[in-house]
């Protein structure tokens, strides 16, 4: 993955669908994340991916399930 940026074959290609999450309140008010994966392709293959989130490397933050879900979800 990080050897992509230096790979001229690899170039951003859009985002995948959004998802509302709504978070713990901050300050006393409703918190909603407006989250979407970016899409990459690979020119040489023609292949449109997107990378996976390891979520363990947030060790104590507070992830709800639905967020975690989303993040492991392949587009």
């Amino acid at each position: 993955m990080r050897e992509d940026k230096y790979n001229s074959n690899i170039i951003a290609y859009g985002f995948g669908d959004y998802r509302t999450i709504q978070d713990y309140p901050i300050r006393g008010r409703a918190t909603y994340l407006h989250v979407r994966k970016r899409k990459w392709l690979d020119k040489a293959t023609g292949e449109i991916f997107s990378y996976e989130w390891d979520v363990s490397e947030f060790d104590g933050t507070r992830l709800n399930a639905e967020f975690v879900a989303f993040l492991k979800e392949g587009d």
